[in-house]
C-alpha cells in the first residue's frame, strides 16, 4: 500500500470525538483523503478496551474506526495540554468533537474563542441535543436516542413491543450527518476563506431521517391518513424460509407479483383487483407476504433465486455478517480486505463503501497505538525536541515508541 491523494488531501482535521458515532464520521473523512489528527486523554479513547483484541488499547473496534488517522494523547485537564489544543486548531480547517456544551465550555472549546484563534475553522460538535436547547447537557448514547426519536416505538405498531435496533444504528447515521455537515461546511469556506460553528444533533437528527417514510399522513395539517409506511410496518415483513434456508423475495411491480403467483401455482392472487395498485399493495402487504411464506418450503433458496432471477423479480438470500468476507461480492468489490497491522499481525479492514474514479479510497495508514504520532504532530507544530520531552515528562502529553502505523 502507497499513500495516494484522495478528494480531501490538504484538509486537516481534528477529532475530539470517542467511542463510535464521531470516529466513524472522522473515518469516513479519513478514508477520503483528510489528514485526521485524533486527539485522546492520556488513558486513550474508552472504544480501545472495547471487545475483541489481541492487545490492550488495539481493539477490534480501534482497527478500523482509527484507520487513516494519526494519535496525539493529550492532559486536556492541564493548561499546557490546552495550549497544545490550541495550536493544532490554529492550522485546522475541521474540529469535531462529542463533548457535551458543559465540557467543551470547560476546556474553552466554544466557536467564540477558537475563532479568535483560527477565523477559518470550522467547529462541528454533535451530541444528544441541540446545544441552545435546555436539554444540550443530557447525556444520552445510541439506545436513549432510539427511544428519544421515536425509532424505539416504532416496533410497537408491528407486534405492540417497542425494541432498539440490533446495532447502533444511531450513531452512524448521525456520523454520516456530520460528514454532510462538514463537507457542506468546508465548500462555502473555498468561498468565503470563513469557517463557521456546526451542530448536529442527535435525536434531531434521528427524528428527521425516521420521518422520511413514516410522516405519512401526519404530512397534512390536519392528517390526511396513517402514521407510518404501512410496507414495512406489516409483521409478515420477515425473510421466509424455505425447503434449506431462508430468503428474501420481494416482488415490486404489479408484473413481479403476477409472475411470482403464477410460478408459485397461485393463479387466485393473478391480476387480483385486490393489489391492483402500487398503493393497494403496501396496505395489503400482509397477505401479500403471507403468500410467500406458504410457498416458500416448496423449493430450495437456490430455486427460487433462480426462478426470481428469471422473472426479474427481487429476491436475495441471506448474508451471514460474520462470514462477510469470505462472500464473492464482498471480496470482488474489496469491502473487506486483510492486512499485517505492524503490531496486531493479520486483521480485516473495512472501507467507506463507494469508489472514485480519480481519487479512489484507500488503506495508506494502519490504526495507530495511543500517542503513536504525539512527537511527530507536534514536531510539525513547531515545538522543539526538548520542548516536546518536557511535555512527556510532565505528563502533559505521551507518546509510544513503537513500529510507525503507516500501511
Amino acid at each position: 500500500m502507497q499513500l495516494t491523494r484522495g478528494a480531501l488531501t490538504g484538509l486537516r482535521i481534528i477529532d475530539l470525538t470517542t467511542v463510535i458515532m464521531g470516529p466513524f464520521a472522522t473515518a469516513t473523512l479519513a478514508d477520503l483523503g483528510a489528514d485526521v489528527i485524533k486527539v485522546e486523554n492520556l488513558d486513550g479513547d474508552m472504544s480501545r478496551d472495547i471487545g475483541a483484541r489481541r492487545h490492550e488499547g488495539m481493539s477490534a473496534l480501534t482497527l478500523n474506526l482509527q484507520r487513516n488517522k494519526r494519535s496525539i494523547a493529550l492532559d486536556l485537564a492541564s493548561e499546557d495540554g490546552r495550549q497544545v489544543l490550541d495550536d493544532l486548531i490554529r492550522d485546522a480547517d475541521v474540529l469535531v468533537t462529542n463533548l457535551r456544551p458543559r465540557s467543551r465550555e470547560n476546556l474553552g472549546v466554544t466557536y467564540e474563542r477558537l475563532a479568535q484563534i483560527n477565523p477559518g475553522l470550522i467547529l462541528c460538535t454533535a451530541q444528544a441535543y441541540g446545544s441552545e436547547t435546555a436539554y444540550r447537557d443530557y447525556p444520552a448514547y445510541d439506545d436513549i436516542v432510539q427511544a428519544a426519536s421515536g425509532a424505539a416505538k416504532l416496533s410497537e405498531l408491528i407486534d405492540g413491543a417497542p425494541r432498539y435496533a440490533p446495532y447502533v444504528i444511531a450513531d452512524k447515521v448521525v456520523g454520516l450527518y456530520i460528514v454532510i455537515a462538514v463537507l457542506a461546511a468546508a465548500v462555502e469556506k473555498k468561498v468565503t476563506g470563513l469557517g463557521q460553528a456546526v451542530d448536529v444533533p442527535m435525536v434531531d437528527s434521528m427524528i428527521a431521517f425516521n420521518l422520511v417514510e413514516h410522516f405519512g399522513g401526519h404530512t397534512f395539517a390536519p392528517a390526511e391518513g396513517d402514521f407510518g409506511w404501512a410496507r414495512v410496518l406489516t409483521p409478515e415483513r420477515v425473510p421466509h424460509q424455505t425447503s434449506d434456508g431462508w430468503i428474501c423475495i420481494m416482488p415490486y411491480s404489479s408484473e413481479n407479483w403476477n409472475d411470482f403467483f403464477t410460478a408459485a401455482g397461485r393463479a387466485d392472487m393473478v391480476n387480483n383487483p385486490r393489489y391492483a395498485t402500487v398503493d393497494d399493495r403496501h396496505r395489503h402487504m400482509g397477505e401479500l407476504l403471507s403468500a410467500i411464506r406458504e410457498v416458500a418450503p416448496e423449493r430450495t433458496t437456490t430455486d427460487w433465486l433462480t426462478l426470481c432471477e428469471a422473472h426479474g423479480i427481487p429476491a436475495s438470500d441471506l448474508l451471514d455478517l460474520a462470514n462477510a468476507h469470505d462472500d464473492p461480492y464482498v471480496r470482488d468489490q474489496e469491502l473487506i480486505t486483510k492486512h499485517e497491522h505492524p503490531t496486531e499481525g493479520e486483521y480485516y479492514a473495512t472501507r467507506t463503501p463507494f469508489t472514485m474514479s480519480r481519487t479512489p479510497i484507500s488503506l495508506t495508514r494502519h490504526a495507530p497505538l495511543l500517542g503513536a504520532d504525539t512527537t511527530a504532530v507536534l514536531t510539525e507544530l513547531g515545538y522543539p525536541e526538548e520542548h516536546i520531552h518536557a511535555l512527556a515528562d510532565a505528563g502533559i502529553v505521551k507518546t509510544t515508541s513503537a513500529e510507525p502505523a503507516s500501511a
